[in-house]
């Protein structure tokens, strides 16, 4: 069984890690999979940049700049300028070797100049099966990556809320008709990390004429596991609230309610502090209620002992799909505290790994991060978080369940 994987990055972002840890879940079980980027950030066994020399990685940039230029002249304002991908510009990567020679394509995140509606048009005419594991809506949107309030997605785009002009022949709706056009007879099988986003694929006007399915993220659970670490600088007198990958511009990411929350925990200001990483904004982390320790930008293994030093982590997103951070934290048997939106309630089970909190309340929020460090027996909490990953996200089964659907599609036995 062969298997290409096509992703726009390598490394950078979660849903280019996730198509990376499947890739070596696959390998694990025997499949010959291979990944295909729009270019490599490191040497690896297996994957391959489209774009591989000075003047193609020139190109390549010039694509990404070409489509946001293009989008420029419709946004609404900056704050949607990221959100929003129209597949404008993208490059032929049906005449790759790795494709030509691949039983199965396995499209993930391939948007910012890598594919174009063009390009996924002459991937569909190889008439090869084709899964898209879908990392946001945005397979089956006019454009936007998540849709907020608007569900124009479940009868025709158009009005776009994303859009200067919004109109019933405006961008999103000329994306939504090409994806219609597109989409309608494609060899296409569709895949979600969470079932919340498989349903709303499943009802979705462009795809709910495909099969959605629901496969979770993989995870290497023999990197990230239960440890005690020493090596991360904090006050081992206290508990630590970790808020993992900080992002205070994106409404979408709630750092808002999680500010709120941790102001209402002041009272335990001499017990318990709160620790972030990512590109943090210093002026937001004011006020916070408690101790705040920054840590900065983190390679891949700093992370991992981070998650093993705190207490519990919290995840505040108002609409997500299927975080790696929370699966990252459970598997080093750190409890999750989150809202109820998107996958995040699925992966967490409501007081055995963590706390589900009712959306936008910040007042449950902090009544969750409450209940793991003061209620209940927090051994159990961590048993059943690395439990719960183990059985349902490490590699070897996750693999699995993608190789059966490999096996339907093809026929290719094992």
């Amino acid at each position: 069984m062969k298997v290409v994987h096509l992703s726009t990055y390598h490394t950078f972002g979660g849903a280019a890690i996730a198509a990376l840890r499947l890739h070596h879940g696959l390998r694990g079980i025997g499949v010959e999979s291979s990944v295909l980027v729009q270019h490599t950030e490191r040497e690896e066994d297996g994957v391959q940049g489209f774009a591989s020399g000075f003047l193609a990685k020139k190109m390549a940039f010039a694509r990404f700049a070409a489509e946001r230029a293009y989008f420029l002249f419709h946004e609404k304002d900056k704050s949607v300028r990221f959100h929003f991908s129209p597949l404008w510009a993208g490059v032929d990567v049906s005449v790759h070797p790795l494709v030509r020679g691949a039983d199965v394509i396995h499209l993930h995140w391939i948007n910012f100049g890598f594919l174009s509606l063009h390009s996924l048009e002459k991937l569909f005419a190889l008439g090869k099966p084709v899964v898209w594991t879908m990392h946001d809506m945005s397979t089956f949107t006019g454009g936007c990556h998540y849709s907020r309030e608007c569900d124009h997605y479940l009868t025709h785009c158009g009005f776009c809320p994303c859009l200067r002009r919004p109109s019933t022949t405006d961008l999103a709706s000329g994306v939504f008709d090409q994806k219609k056009k597109l989409f309608l007879n494609a060899p296409l099988t569709l895949v979600s990390p969470s079932r919340w986003l498989a349903a709303l694929g499943a009802r979705a006007a462009l795809t709910q004429h495909l099969t959605s399915l629901a496969i979770p993220n993989p995870i290497d659970t023999s990197v990230f596991k239960p440890a005690s670490s020493l090596e991360i600088d904090l006050n081992p007198a206290k508990k630590w609230i970790l808020f993992a990958g900080v992002n205070t511009q994106d409404p979408r990411k709630g750092f808002a309610y999680f500010k709120e929350a941790t102001q209402l925990l002041k009272d335990r200001v001499e017990q318990w502090g709160i620790v972030v990483f990512g590109k943090t904004d210093s002026a937001a982390l004011t006020d916070m209620g408690l101790e705040v320790k920054s840590l900065g930008s983190l390679p891949a293994h700093e992370v991992v002992k981070v998650y093993q030093a705190v207490e519990v982590m919290v995840v505040p997103s108002l609409e997500d799909n299927y975080p790696n951070t929370v699966i990252e934290a459970m598997a080093c048997g750190t409890p999750v505290v989150g809202f109820d939106s998107g996958g995040i309630s699925e992966q967490i089970e409501h007081q055995k790994t963590g706390y589900v909190a009712e959306l936008y309340s910040s007042e449950d929020l902090a009544k969750g991060i409450r209940f793991v460090l003061e209620e209940a027996d927090y051994e159990q909490l961590t048993v059943n978080s690395v439990r719960v990953v183990r059985q349902r996200n490490s590699f070897g089964v996750v693999a699995n369940e993608y190789l059966s659907l490999y096996q339907k599609l093809t026929k290719v036995p094992r």
